[in-house]
């Protein structure tokens, strides 16, 4: 039975978080009134001229610095021909085979091994406008209208087209999850798939393992997660698969991901680049940024994730899954950080912010901006610990006073009345008692069974209503069974 290769490719498309439009200068803000932040350069009214949009150029060179891509010393613009009603000019200015980065790479890790997948290019274009059909099923095919919303069109969009290096869903998704955390580090786009300031397209097909020439591609679109993307990748595998076996001959075409039904449907055969009868864009110049222009930029690119986890890892010792729950999100590495600022141990904080602080927020639903709880908090409340003066199950309910009030650690432990009790005298009788008490559990540690001693600290504990410290009770039943 011949065995099949899934082949993946993804082109992730990423509005850009200027203040204006990439060629004018109306606003770039998602959610307005519609048709409100547009002008006849974004309407494309005749004699109108394009200006490209400075911060966009320099955000693409961020990206493609970020991704390893040569940043080209000479790229253009053209113009891709085409006469859907949401794009007001009839043609999309994109950059096609000079396009401002290729080559490049991004690193992700699947079930503990890393992959390198490949980056084909990243270029610029301009973003088109919104079409909501009206009807039932939100589609086209059923649709009594639609409306057009030329607020997007014209939004700075850069594509980021990656190798087909991709053998799997969960590869699929973890490239996607990389870029986007990468994206986000850059601040050059805020990469909210909901609300489509990024939108993946993926090219999939299947080939006999040991194939090297590549089956026949089709590319997904309407994937507006990354459940949604490795759902997808699913079915078209299962699909083409089974089209296979069973002799049929697969089609070069574009298809729609229906959420809804959990399957892909065709709307049209893939269009080739002739399709769309690119051509220099005349009313634009070549860009040629300079060697010093673009290490100026280069200096200044912030720490990336997979730098930030390979520098918790081996400076803090932190646990790789931490450390990915860590570095990949700005407001927990900063809070992670000032609570490290603030005196705590490196892997206490980590342990608590990925455990214990997220659990509660969730539970509250509150996000870690809006709490009460600081990075001092923390710190603080992680010494008390150290100092014995509260014990692990206390200092979560401290936790809980502190997102309740904000008050400090030690004022919120006093007014709980969790102070843990480490005073030997008061201790000994609890321990005298839960010896007497329990003579079976007793006989087998002195047997040799250490593990017993872990029920008679427990024992201890019910005794002195959860307040004794572990570490002294378990001191004092050693010292008690072994010199009896």
């Amino acid at each position: 039975m011949t065995t099949y290769e899934t082949v993946i490719g993804l082109e992730c498309h990423i509005e850009l978080s200027t203040k204006t439009k990439m060629f004018c200068g109306c606003r770039n803000a998602f959610g307005e009134e519609p048709n409100t932040n547009t002008c006849p350069v974004c309407l494309g009214h005749p004699g109108t001229l394009p200006v490209p949009n400075a911060k966009a150029i320099e955000s693409i060179v961020r990206i493609g610095l970020a991704l390893g891509c040569d940043i080209a010393p000479h790229s253009e613009f053209s113009r891709k021909n085409y006469f859907y009603p949401d794009m007001p000019k009839d043609f999309q200015i994109s950059q096609f085979d000079l396009p401002s980065c290729l080559g490049g790479h991004l690193d992700i890790e699947v079930a503990d091994q890393e992959r390198r997948i490949g980056i084909t290019r990243v270029h610029m274009e301009e973003d088109t406008g919104k079409t909501t059909h009206q009807g039932e099923s939100g589609r086209i095919h059923d649709a009594d209208s639609a409306l057009v919303d030329f607020n997007r069109a014209g939004v700075p969009l850069v594509e980021c087209v990656s190798e087909p290096d991709m053998r799997s869903p969960d590869e699929a998704g973890a490239y996607l999850r990389e870029l986007r955390n990468t994206l986000l580090a850059l601040e050059v786009s805020d990469v909210r798939m909901e609300e489509g300031s990024l939108r993946c397209d993926a090219n999939i097909s299947v080939r006999p393992e040991g194939q090297t020439e590549f089956g026949t591609k089709v590319e997904i679109k309407n994937m507006n997660s990354v459940r949604s993307l490795e759902r997808a990748i699913r079915f078209e595998v299962q699909r083409q698969t089974k089209a296979l076996e069973a002799g049929e001959k697969l089609t070069q075409e574009t298809r729609h991901w229906s959420e809804e039904e959990g399957r892909t449907i065709s709307m049209r055969s893939k269009e080739e680049a002739f399709d769309y009868r690119y051509f220099p864009e005349p009313d634009l110049p070549p860009l040629e940024p300079t060697t010093e222009w673009i290490e100026g930029i280069r200096a200044n690119l912030p720490e990336l994730p997979a730098a930030r986890r390979q520098r918790y890892e081996a400076d803090y010792a932190v646990r790789p899954d931490q450390a990915r729950l860590l570095a990949d999100d700005k407001p927990w590495f900063e809070f992670f950080e000032a609570t490290l600022g603030a005196g705590a141990d490196p892997k206490a904080a980590a342990s608590w912010l990925t455990q214990d602080v997220p659990g509660q927020l969730n539970e509250s639903d509150t996000t870690l901006q809006d709490a009460k709880v600081t990075p001092t908090h923390l710190a603080d409340l992680i010494k008390l610990i150290s100092d014995g003066a509260v014990s692990i199950t206390g200092a979560k309910d401290v936790l809980a006073g502190i997102l309740e009030t904000g008050d400090a650690a030690a004022t919120v432990l006093k007014a709980k009345g969790l102070q843990q009790v480490s005073d030997t005298g008061a201790l000994g009788a609890f321990a005298d008692e839960a010896i007497a008490e329990n003579p079976g559990p007793v006989e087998q540690f002195r047997a040799g069974k250490e593990g017993v001693i872990g029920f008679l600290v427990g024992a201890v504990m019910k005794k002195s209503g959860g307040s004794a410290n572990p570490k002294v009770v378990q001191e004092l039943l050693r010292e008690r069974l072994s010199g009896d």
